[in-house]
């Protein structure tokens, strides 16, 4: 059974939170997100520690707890001021990993003061799940809160092995993600289309399979479109595919589904396809315009360039269009490409998992949820 932050008895988190969040993209939408779990733990809690990450850091060296080694941009000392901004509360950038240091600074501060600490994954023993690591951290508060869904499907420290040395509760965005992609997996609408572009077509393997029977379409772009047409013979030349002959055998089966739509027309750069064409995009369109359900994950074409968004602009349109259809999208290059042109705000649920939402619609057990049952 998981507890929930929003309905546990109020007393019982009263004392130091550890907070886990993700900030790990470009800009602060994730960060937006926590933004209620934050202020609810600010509300009912003595003090906040958060601990989060950034990008996956490369020969860093820790001496006497200080880090060093590490490019700039990783360091999450910046998230630490744009959190204060948000928050408009102060809070405290800690930048070394001197624990015994840090919970004398947290024991002396006042009540409603809010930590950040360094970027965990400086530490070799945060992907290593470390035991060691967690029991550190957890000295530093009385109870723990996972609120980082996007990295819930890693079995790292800061998110499974901890839950062995504090009682953990789930977030209000952990808990806004297990409500409404439950929802798309065991009470969809019909007709039920999901969207899958992105670079890897083997990435989602797992939702397609799970969703083969549930789904009415599969509307395929980008890299998994160019990977099942290579697969029926089409000469895709040089354009992005999957190429682990492991995948391959897979992702024939797969090839063969009669619900699954491939681009009927192309957009080339070269020998390259970076976009579906606008054909394509007509009868995606004419699909989404019918549906009651709909997801969507990875971009159809080159996004970080105009001249290949046309397609993902356009069955973004269709989805906001929509107004029938309960529609979900995650992953965060979909996610900043909607936010990029306003769409986000016009769709039933934003996911802040990219990895972790395909994991959890294709029904497997997240480490990070399992841990706090």
């Amino acid at each position: 059974m998981i507890h929930f932050l929003r309905t546990i008895n109020k007393k019982s988190i009263s004392g130091t939170a550890l907070l886990r969040l993700d900030f790990n993209t470009q800009d602060d939408w994730r960060m937006k997100a926590e933004i209620p779990t934050i202020k609810l733990l600010l509300n009912t809690s003595e003090k906040i520690v958060i601990v989060s990450h950034r990008g996956r850091p490369l020969n860093v060296k820790v001496v006497n707890g200080n880090p060093s080694g590490y490019e700039r941009p990783l360091s999450l000392k910046k998230d630490s001021v744009e959190l204060s901004r948000l928050l408009g509360v102060k809070v405290v950038f800690i930048p070394h990993f001197r624990f015994a240091e840090i919970k004398k600074i947290i024991d002396s501060a006042p009540r409603g003061s809010v930590f950040l600490l360094e970027n965990l994954r400086f530490l070799k023993g945060e992907e290593e799940n470390s035991e060691s690591l967690a029991k550190s951290l957890a000295t530093l508060a009385d109870f723990y809160v996972n609120d980082a869904f996007a990295v819930s499907h890693r079995a790292n420290a800061s998110i499974v092995a901890i839950t062995k040395f504090l009682p953990g509760l789930a977030g209000l965005e952990i808990e806004k993600e297990i409500t409404f992609l439950g929802q798309v997996m065991l009470k969809p609408k019909h007709p039920f289309i999901f969207i899958i572009g992105g670079a890897k077509a083997a990435d989602k393997l797992g939702v397609i399979e799970f969703f083969k029977k549930r789904v009415d379409s599969f509307l395929l772009g980008g890299g998994s479109a160019n990977t099942i047409l290579g697969i029926r013979g089409v000469n895709i030349k040089k354009s992005l595919a999957d190429t682990d002959p492991k995948d391959i055998v897979k992702l024939k089966a797969i090839s063969d589904y009669r619900n699954i739509m491939l681009p009927q027309d192309y957009v080339w750069h070269g020998d390259m396809i970076l976009d579906i064409g606008t054909n394509t995009a007509k009868e995606y369109a004419k699909k989404i315009a019918k549906a009651k359900t709909i997801i969507w994950s990875g971009p159809l074409g080159m996004t970080d360039k105009k001249a290949y968004q046309v397609g993902s602009k356009s069955i973004a349109s269709a989805i906001v269009k929509n107004r029938k259809a309960f529609s979900i999208s995650g992953g965060g290059e979909t996610v900043a490409f909607l936010k990029k042109y306003g769409f986000d705000k016009k769709f039933s649920f934003i996911s802040t998992g990219g990895g972790a939402m395909l994991d959890y619609l294709a029904g497997k057990k997240l480490p990070g949820i399992e841990a706090l049952r």
